[in-house]
């Protein structure tokens, strides 16, 4: 029931049957279409370089007519890690403006995240709420901090639905799982769910962070990407990797391509807060801190090229 055509196309029928080495993965229905896309996107390296591409067709009989076509999940290049975690500072989503949600950049933030999608990378978020409230900031005042920092995880909440609704537009299935209780608008995090998710080559973003007070979500991102066994935590800033110093008051400051986490620790280097990098530095989940805004950086970073800042054990 597989076709190899003559162009390197992978031909499957509806009612077929996927063989592998190991067993056999039935697709006898389209609803059950999804999940061997996820399959084959995942398996893809295994049969080689020549089923890089493949398309579903209704039935057999339409076999004759078939002519090559763009794969919805492409693998024509070779992916550095197949599951990462990525940090999104509420900052990131501001763009131009002075607060809030800029349209045109979350457009564009999405855009360069559903183009590793479709690689077949499985993505976990975790977005700040900086560009709305900040628990720390001099927004809060005199505030009580923990009453601050709740108002800070529903910020975070609000940017967790606006990137579901971009993601959703262009066609990327996506999930909010919020730490805080919100059945009403996001799902409650539960681990085996949200990995569940990343499985089936859904988007998973996480809110409202650790959902306790006094942790950034810095420390969320970490510990999420240690819970979702990410191969690598993605910090996407302003900033297109590590420097040695401040390349906005220092013309001189020269980037690292990597740097381990003792060096940074020794050279003081701000990469993220000082309890998520510990968290990283003890699960030996490696960090690549890159410019989100910078176009096609996030690809480049996911495809092992010299992109941004590689923090590593």
């Amino acid at each position: 029931e597989l076709k190899q055509r003559p162009q390197g196309e992978l031909i499957i029928w509806n009612e077929s049957v996927f063989g592998t080495e190991n067993g056999r993965f039935k697709a006898k229905s389209a609803a059950r279409l999804d999940i061997l896309r996820v399959f084959l996107t995942q398996n893809m390296p295994f049969y080689g370089a020549k089923y890089h591409r493949y398309r579903i067709v209704s039935s057999p009989c339409s076999l004759g007519a078939i002519h090559p076509k763009k794969a919805r999940y492409p693998m024509t290049q070779q992916i550095k890690y197949k599951r990462v975690l990525l940090k999104l500072s509420g900052e990131s989503l501001m763009g131009s403006d002075p607060f809030g949600i800029n349209h045109d950049t979350i457009v564009q933030t999405v855009g360069e995240i559903a183009e590793i999608v479709k690689m077949g990378v499985q993505v976990g978020i975790v977005v700040g709420g900086g560009n709305i409230f900040r628990g720390v900031s001099a927004q809060a005042g005199s505030m009580d901090r923990a009453t601050a920092d709740y108002m800070g995880m529903m910020a975070t909440v609000m940017n967790a639905l606006a990137l579901k609704d971009a993601f959703e537009t262009l066609g990327i299935k996506a999930r909010v799982q919020s730490a805080l209780s919100m059945q009403q608008i996001a799902e409650t995090y539960a681990r085996p769910k949200a990995i569940q998710y990343l499985e089936e080559g859904k988007v998973v973003i996480f809110a409202a962070g650790t959902g306790n007070p006094f942790f950034t979500t810095d420390t969320a991102a970490a510990l999420r990407g240690a819970e979702m066994n990410c191969d690598v935590m993605l910090k996407a800033t302003n900033v297109d990797g590590v420097y040695t110093a401040d390349p906005k008051k220092d013309p001189s400051a020269t980037r690292y391509e990597t740097i381990t986490f003792d060096e940074a620790l020794n050279k003081n280097l701000k990469v993220m807060d000082a309890t998520a990098f510990a968290l990283c530095r003890e699960r030996k989940l490696n960090i690549v801190v890159f410019g989100i805004a910078k176009q096609g950086s996030l690809k480049r970073v996911i495809t092992g090229e010299d992109e941004g800042t590689l923090v590593h054990c």
